[in-house]
């Protein structure tokens, strides 16, 4: 009679051992994300954050912005050209630049992977790039979970997910309801494709290609954090859009008041050359591509016309190209173009 040997978590493709090793690996990067207001570090039940110590004059009439949001099926790509340093500064990205768009300052991160077996060289590269876009971003990486998952995820297969909290006093909240005709819309540069649309990317796209166009293809999306928050020091600001997917009809359309439309030019900005490649790889009408992708155009800020020289000042002084791109004009909520 054969004997069979004990079960165990190990043998089930789980091993805490493996976590255990990766959690110790991370510990020093963490340490980089640091900020006023974040106490104890990662590996607790929860992270913690003092509202008073982020902010000492007073914690009164803050309040808090948080969002959630994942790197999408740009990880196929990482993972079919094994490179996955930029994934983690797009997971922090996606979700900083969401908070900011209300005028908060991001204050505190948390991460989650999931994946069918803890790869440690694979998941500290994906770790490094969160640590240095919490660093950009000035955000504490506050904590997060590592879920090893065999009967969900294949070997090699992983998911990233992200949160974020920041804060803003309620009399800075921006929510677009400032927005007036007459308003000018400023477009900021992206660094690419950020992280949207790469179903249609990889669709149009050969491997070949694929290779050939890696840096491009895999640039981390651009964090806006530091940009904004000193344009909000200097000039109104009526309303901030993140131009993620749905591009610029969702994006921009959400944050138009009654009674407003946005009227852009496209020919007011540079589209990436990448970008443009895969519009002919895949032959992709200019529609779809402007409703999919952000073409070269990260986030969206409208100011009032007589500040809108001064902004341009203030973003270039930034390091991010910014330009004119169109105007606000009487309307019901959509976004045209000339």
């Amino acid at each position: 009679m054969t004997r069979r040997r004990p079960a165990s978590y190990a043998a089930a493709g789980v091993s805490l051992a493996r976590a255990d090793r990766f959690l110790k690996a991370i510990k020093p990067l963490v340490r980089l994300t640091r900020r006023p207001g974040q106490l104890g570090t990662i590996g607790g039940f929860g992270g913690i954050f003092d509202l008073r110590a982020a902010r000492p004059a007073s914690a009164d009439g803050l309040l808090l912005v948080s969002s959630t949001d994942g790197v999408g099926t740009k990880l196929a790509l990482a993972r079919r050209l094994g490179r996955y340093d930029g994934l983690g500064v797009d997971l922090v990205a996606m979700n900083v630049n969401d908070v900011v768009c209300t005028g908060a300052e991001p204050w505190f991160f948390l991460d989650y992977i999931a994946t069918g077996r803890i790869e440690p060289e694979v998941l500290v590269a994906v770790m490094r790039g969160v640590v240095r876009g919490c660093c950009e971003a000035h955000c504490a990486l506050v904590g997060g979970e590592t879920a090893e998952m065999p009967l969900v995820y294949r070997r090699g297969e992983f998911d990233l997910a992200g949160f974020c909290v920041g804060a803003v006093p309620k009399r800075r909240l921006i929510t677009g309801a400032a927005i007036r005709p007459g308003d000018v819309v400023i477009g900021l540069a992206s660094s690419g494709f950020h992280a949207n649309g790469y179903a249609l990317v990889q669709r149009v796209l050969s491997p070949s290609q694929q290779r050939r166009w890696a840096d491009e293809l895999l640039a981390p999306t651009r964090i806006y954090v530091t940009p904004i928050l000193t344009l909000l020091k200097r000039v109104p600001v009526h309303g901030i859009a993140h131009i993620t997917g749905g591009a610029f009809q969702e994006k921009l359309g959400r944050i138009l008041p009654a009674g407003a439309a946005a009227r852009l030019v496209r020919d007011s900005w540079p589209v990436p050359p990448i970008i443009r490649r895969v519009q002919q790889a895949g032959r992709v009408r200019d529609a779809e591509m402007y409703r999919t992708f952000n073409m070269g155009v990260g986030m969206i800020v409208v100011v009032p016309p007589t500040s809108a020289a001064k902004a341009l000042q203030v973003l270039r002084r930034s390091r991010v190209p910014a330009w004119r791109i169109g105007t606000i004009v009487k309307g019901r909520r959509e976004v045209t173009w000339a």
